[in-house]
Formats: structure tokens, sequence, C-alpha cells
């Protein structure tokens, strides 16, 4: 068919079943000055020519591509290089799924914990701060919660953790941040780590505190954690055994005010929050073998 001769003139038609796109798309390309016509009939009808053929081709992969007819253009026409307009679009499409993954971190927990309107509205504005009001509100939090420690260097230490998030965060990293600002943002937590703070950290002049070692050595833990795994009773003389083996003469009343305060403040919970949005994997959750060890040493310290 003479359609075929490589200079052969195409119609809009021929050009559409040439290429496999619709006649209305390549109209509109046309008029936009992506696939311009490099004729007309004698009846005013578009002609176009092999080079339309490879020319709607590419416009067609960069449209796949998600570019805009306009960026297509400018490529096109020389005005803007396909890395100039990739990059840019790499950039917006980055900030896409960067707010599509908060969304659908927002949208899960949401699902979750069955919210309401107003929890899912907290939520969603929890989850859109900017860097900066979010790193403010965790040096307010640090500052009321920390700010009041005697020791100066283990104020600094705290004061320089960083808890944020990275520019690009997975959806956990997202879920946990809603989790955590919430957290943190609550008066009645704040005060009960506080306390708890105020019973684990040591006194110029003085020891580590008793209860201290709970939060600190692993080991505790999963003493604890293999007493369970026997089916070690908290009550009983066998947890008591546990019991001196982790603490031995230590003033076991003040061990059990620090864990006390730390299971009350919720202490576990808000390190892990903190390790998730920092993109660390968390430690397993001691929250049944505090509780556990909080028994054990009620039954001994209370006979």
């Amino acid at each position: 068919m003479d359609d075929e001769r490589p200079d052969a003139l195409l119609t809009i038609g021929r050009l559409a079943r040439r290429t496999g796109l619709p006649v209305r798309t390549l109209r509109f390309w046309s008029d936009e000055g992506a696939v311009p016509p490099v004729a007309r009939s004698a009846g005013g009808y578009r002609l176009y020519d092999a080079g339309s053929v490879a020319r709607a081709e590419l416009v067609r992969t960069l449209r796949e591509l998600g570019l805009g007819l306009h960026d297509v253009c400018r490529v096109l026409s020389g005005r803007a290089t396909v890395t100039e307009v990739a990059e840019a679009h790499v950039a917006a499409l980055d900030a896409q799924i960067r707010a599509l993954e908060v969304s659908r971190a927002v949208l899960s927990t949401v699902a979750k914990r069955g919210s309401t309107v107003e929890e899912t509205t907290l939520m969603n504005r929890l989850a859109r701060l900017s860097a900066a009001e979010r790193k403010q509100i965790v040096d307010e939090f640090k500052e009321e919660v920390f700010g009041h420690l005697e020791d100066p260097g283990l104020r600094d230490r705290i004061r320089a953790y960083r808890i944020e998030l990275p520019d690009d965060p997975t959806s956990e990293q997202v879920d946990a941040w809603i989790e955590l600002a919430d957290l943190v943002g609550d008066p009645g937590f704040r005060a009960r780590l506080r306390t708890w703070m105020e019973l684990n950290t040591p006194v110029a002049g003085q020891g580590r505190p008793p209860g201290a070692s709970i939060w600190w050595a692993r080991q505790v833990v999963e003493t604890v954690a293999e007493a369970r795994r026997r089916g070690v009773p908290p009550e009983g003389p066998a947890a008591a055994e546990v019991v001196s083996g982790l603490f031995g003469s230590t003033d076991l009343a003040a061990v059990l005010r620090s864990l006390e305060a730390g299971i009350e403040a919720g202490a576990e919970r808000y390190h892990r929050l903190v390790a998730r949005v920092r993109g660390q994997n968390p430690s397993p959750d001691a929250t049944e073998e505090l509780q556990w060890l909080a028994r054990a040493l009620r039954a001994v310290h209370h006979p």
C-alpha cells in the first residue's frame, strides 16, 4: 500500500493505525504541537510522515512515564532535555509518594484503632507537620521531661538524641510518628515519664538508683523471659530465686518503685516507638516480662 512507503504521507486515521493510538488522542497532541502535521491535503486535512510516527511513539512513551504534555513539548522543541525533565519529574513523584505514604499510614492507623472523625483529623494533622514543626514538638517534650535532670552530661546527650522522620519515611515510620506525637503531647504521659526518670537517674555523689538496671540491662528481661518460658509463676519460691539472682541485696522496694513507675509511664512503648520512627529494629516487646517481674517483686517484698 502507498502509506507503507517511507516517503508516504499519512492521514491522521492512517497514523492512528500505524501507531495504535486513538485518532482523538493524536488530534489533541497535534493541536497542542506535540505531533504537528507536516502538510495539509488539498481538502485541508492533516498529513503526517514517517517522522511523525516516531514522534508519536516518543510522546506516548513520555506520557506513559507520567510527564505532562507541556513538558513533552519542551523536550521535543529542544527547550529542555529528557534528563532535565526526568529529574524534575522524579522529584515530583517522590513528593507524591511521600504524601501517599502519609495518607496510607493515617488510614491504616484509623482502621486499626477504629478512630473517630476528630481523632482522624488529629492524626492527619500530626502526620503532615513539617520537619521543623515535628522537631519543635520533640524538643519541647525533651525539655519538659529531661531538662530538670541534675546530670548535665546526661541532659546534653538526651537533647542531642534525634527523634525525627527521614525525608523518605516508610509507612511504618509515619504510623509510629503519629502514635509517638500523640503520646508525647499528653501532659499526663510527660508527668509520668518525668517521675520515672527521677527514680532512675543518678544523683550527684550517689550511685546508680537500685531499679535503673531494669531499663538498661537487657539481661534482666532475658532472665525473666526464660523463667516465663519454664512456666515459673511470679508468686512463689522459684520466682523469689529469680529476683534474688537479679538484684541480690538491693533495696527491692526501690526497685519495685522504679519498675512500677516505668510500667505506668509506658516507658517500654515510648522506647519502641522512638526506635520505629528512627527506622531501627526495636527489641522484642518486654511488657509482659516487666509485669511478671513487678508481680514477683511485690510477692517478695510483701509476702
